[in-house]
């Protein structure tokens, strides 16, 4: 005879990891200006352009299955003065691939700029290829670099005669460090502007208040905040733009926050922000256990009955439910740290903890709101 056990529990208490951003009760950390908001028009400008790489070790695109490769091959050595249209060109040392790049703000002709190379066909390796001059396009269609150089994959790849092949990291995409070269700035004039505005990476109405109030400080009667996410910034009289914002970005400020929970369930991580509060509440949380033992006997007939031995299934199930926890009272506290403590003094895992901070929620005594991720 042989036993089967098979347990079950409820609710899953695995290994988890739970992380609480606790901030001090006194005071709030300060922030840069700079850190929180950017100036309106000073950003990086994506740019693209398509090219070849040649000079690979038969790792190249197949000139019979990329057609845009053969196209490409020839218009190149139309230029160069050779004509080989209509011939055949087995060649699998070349690979068309797509160049990208971000223009940097205020980007002048001759700055450098790093770009990335991924190849578009079927190219096995870009691995000691060069990139043939290319002109990098605006999303206006306007040049405004050109990239050239040898392609980097810090890929390893190898293979065999057999098909066996290895490879570690990627190596159809690369990159040309300053492998272009800025042909044409943005034309963005900061120093004309009679009107700036900063924009805040994380829209409040508090945070925009407190940036304007912290520039008028500074500079009376220059800032004033627009909406929960622009300030307008208009720099004093006989004062450089460049350096008004300089002195504006490293201004200090506090900067507010709603209250959120966010969760994730796969990990069983919490995150819970510094204004977290919970309403006075009790909670009571246990584990219930359900075992299902399997004991299998064998059914002998009696002699010359004509009967079949079979095999009868015999099942006992118990249920446990923990004991020993009381109820505990948590919440009505001002501080993060306090509704921490109040938590852990549960005992309880954090994925436990999700399923009883939804709980909470659902009795309308946790002020925030909770992001499941």
């Amino acid at each position: 005879m042989q036993k089967f056990l098979t347990t079950f529990k409820a609710p899953l208490a695995a290994l988890a990891v739970m992380t609480a951003l606790i901030a001090p009760s006194v005071g709030h950390a300060q922030s840069r200006i700079k850190d929180v908001a950017t100036v309106e028009g000073v950003r990086n400008n994506q740019l693209m352009g398509y090219g070849l790489v040649v000079g690979l070790n038969g790792t190249g695109d197949s000139l019979r299955n990329s057609p845009f490769t053969r196209q490409s091959v020839e218009s190149m050595m139309e230029r160069q003065g050779v004509n080989i249209r209509g011939s055949t060109a087995n060649t699998k040392n070349v690979a068309a691939v797509i160049i990208t790049a971000e223009l940097p703000p205020f980007a002048v002709p001759g700055s450098r700029l790093d770009v990335t190379v991924s190849a578009m066909g079927d190219a096995k390796s870009l691995l000691g290829g060069t990139l043939m001059v290319t002109a990098l396009q605006g999303a206006d269609g306007q040049i405004y670099a050109v990239a050239q150089g040898a392609v980097q994959t810090g890929a390893v790849s190898a293979s065999g005669g057999s098909g066996s092949s290895i490879s570690r990291g990627v190596p159809t995409a690369g990159r040309i460090a300053s492998g272009a070269v800025v042909e044409r700035e943005t034309g963005f004039n900061l120093q004309n502007m009679d009107v700036l505005r900063l924009a805040l990476r994380n829209p409040d109405f508090t945070t925009a208040q407190r940036v304007a109030a912290a520039v008028n400080e500074a500079f009376p009667g220059t800032a004033r905040a627009d909406n929960g996410t622009v300030i307008s910034l208009r720099a004093p009289q006989g004062q450089s733009v460049a350096g008004f914002i300089s002195s504006v970005e490293n201004l200090p400020i506090h900067v507010d926050s709603p209250a959120k929970v966010v969760i994730d369930e796969v990990n069983g991580v919490i995150v819970m922000g510094e204004a977290v509060r919970v309403s006075t509440v009790a909670i009571a949380q246990g584990n219930l256990t359900v075992s299902v033992q399997e004991s299998p006997t064998v059914s002998q007939p009696n002699a010359f009955s004509n009967g079949q031995t079979v095999v009868t299934p015999q099942s006992s199930i118990t249920v446990e439910e923990e004991t020993g926890r009381r109820m505990q009272i948590v919440g009505g506290k001002t501080s993060l740290a306090s509704l921490v403590n109040g938590l852990n003094a549960l005992g309880v895992s954090p994925r436990d903890m999700i399923s009883i901070l939804q709980a909470i929620k659902a009795a309308g005594a946790l002020q925030a709101e909770i992001e499941v991720i």
